[in-house]
C-alpha cells in the first residue's frame, strides 16, 4: 500500500503560515494581548505556554520504543555513521552556516546553532514511510537520538555558543548562554515528556495491549504536536503586531541557511551511507534521521532561556515552516535515487 503524507501533515507549511498570520493580526489590532499573556507567568515562565512546549514534546515520544535499542547497537556500522551524522556533521554544519549568513545578528545565528544542535524525533517517521526506508531502524534511531538528546544537549549548546565563537574570535557574537539554564530547560521540556512517555508506553501497553497502543493510541495523540505548536506560534506572533513589516525579511534571512543545510545533509548522509554499501531501506533512515531538526526542543530553549519575545525563538518557529516543504522535495529525490540505487 502506497503511503501518504497525513493531511495534517502535508498542509503543515500553510498551517505555519496561518498561524503567523492569526498572531500577527491579534497582536496588531489588539495590542493589549501581550498584558493578558503576561498574567498568565510565574517569574520568567508562561504557564500555558509551557503546558503547550511539554504537549508538543510528549507524542512523538510516546512513540518510541526504548527496549528495542540494543537491537540497533549490535549493526556498529551503521550506529557509528548514525552518530556521527547526527552529533557531529550536523552541529558543525550547522554551525558553518550560521556564521556564514548570520553572523552580524548573533541573535538569529545562536537560534540557528541551537536548531541543529536539536536532532529530530517527531517527523522522521513521516519522511522515512514517504521514502520507503527502514521504520524500525527509523525508530531504533529516534530512541536513540532522544537519550543522546537528553543527556549532551546541555552541554554541546555550551560548547557550540559559549566557547566556539569566542575561540574563532567572532567579534560581533557577543551572547552567551547559562549551561544551567539550558540544562533546566531540557529536563523540562524534554525530560518530562521522556518520562510521560516512557511511562504512558509501559503502562498502556502493559494494560490495554500493543495493538490498542498503537492503532488506537498513538493516531489519537500524535495531532496534538501540531495543535501545541500552532497555538505556541500564535501566541509568540501575537507580540510581533507591531513588528509586522520586518517579518519577511527575517523569514528569508533564516531560511536561506536551513535550506542549504538540509539539502547538505540529506545528499552528505546518503552518499557516505551508499559508499559505505549500507542498503537503500537503512541508509533513508539514516539520512532523513540525520537531515531532520527538533524544532520543539529548539523553540522550548529559547523560549525558557531567551524570551517569548526574543529572536531565537521566532528563528526556531520559522524552522519547520522551511522543513516541511524542503523534505517533500528531498523524499522525492531519495525516491528517485532509488531508481539507480545498486550496490556492487
Amino acid at each position: 500500500m502506497k503511503t501518504k503524507l497525513k493531511f495534517l501533515d502535508r498542509y503543515l507549511t500553510l498551517w505555519i503560515f496561518l498561524a503567523m498570520i492569526i498572531g500577527v493580526g491579534l497582536g496588531y489590532f489588539f495590542p493589549g494581548i501581550s498584558v493578558i499573556t503576561n498574567s498568565f507567568s510565574s517569574g520568567t515562565t508562561n504557564i500555558p505556554l509551557a503546558i503547550g512546549l511539554i504537549l508538543m514534546m510528549y507524542p512523538p515520544l510516546a512513540k518510541v520504543n526504548y527496549s528495542l535499542l540494543p537491537q540497533v547497537m549490535r549493526d556498529k556500522k551503521v550506529i557509528s555513521v548514525s552518530l556521527i551524522l547526527n552529533w557531529i556533521v550536523g552541529p558543525v554544519l550547522m554551525f558553518v552556516l550560521a556564521v556564514i549568513f548570520l553572523k552580524n545578528e548573533p541573535d538569529f545565528m545562536t537560534g540557528l546553532i541551537l536548531i541543529g544542535l536539536a536532532r529530530c524525533i517527531a517527523m522522521v517517521i513521516v519522511w522515512n514511510d514517504l521514502a520507503k526506508g527502514n521504520r524500525e531502524y527509523a525508530a531504533l534511531l529516534i530512541a536513540l537520538n532522544s537519550i543522546f538528546q537528553i543527556i549532551s544537549y546541555s552541554f554541546l549548546v555550551w560548547l557550540f555558543i559559549n566557547i566556539l565563537p569566542q575561540k574563532l574570535g567572532l567579534g560581533n557574537f557577543n551572547v552567551s548562554v547559562p549551561i544551567s539554564d539550558v540544562t533546566e530547560s531540557v529536563l523540562i521540556y524534554l525530560g518530562i515528556p521522556f518520562l510521560a512517555g516512557f511511562l504512558s508506553r509501559y503502562f498502556l501497553m502493559k494494560f490495554k495491549g500493543k495493538e490498542w497502543y498503537s492503532q488506537k493510541f498513538i493516531p489519537a495523540i500524535s495531532p496534538v504536536t501540531l495543535y501545541a505548536l500552532l497555538f505556541t506560534i500564535v501566541l509568540m506572533f501575537s507580540l510581533k503586531g507591531g513588528k509586522i513589516l520586518e517579518l519577511p525579511m527575517d523569514v528569508v534571512k533564516i531560511a536561506i541557511p536551513l535550506i542549504i543545510y538540509f539539502v547538505l545533509m540529506f545528499f552528505i548522509s546518503f552518499l557516505i551511507n551508499k559508499w559505505l554499501r549500507v542498503p537503500y531501506d537503512k541508509n533513508v533512515s539514516i539520512a532523513f534521521t540525520a537531515t531532520g531538526n527538533n524544532f520543539e526542543l529548539a523553540i522550548a530553549v529559547s523560549i525558557a532561556v531567551f524570551g517569548i519575545h526574543s529572536s531565537q525563538a521566532f528563528v526556531g518557529v520559522i524552522g519547520p515552516l522551511v522543513e516541511v516543504p524542503v523534505l517533500i522535495l528531498l523524499v522525492k529525490a531519495s525516491l528517485y535515487l532509488k531508481r539507480s540505487y545498486k550496490l556492487k
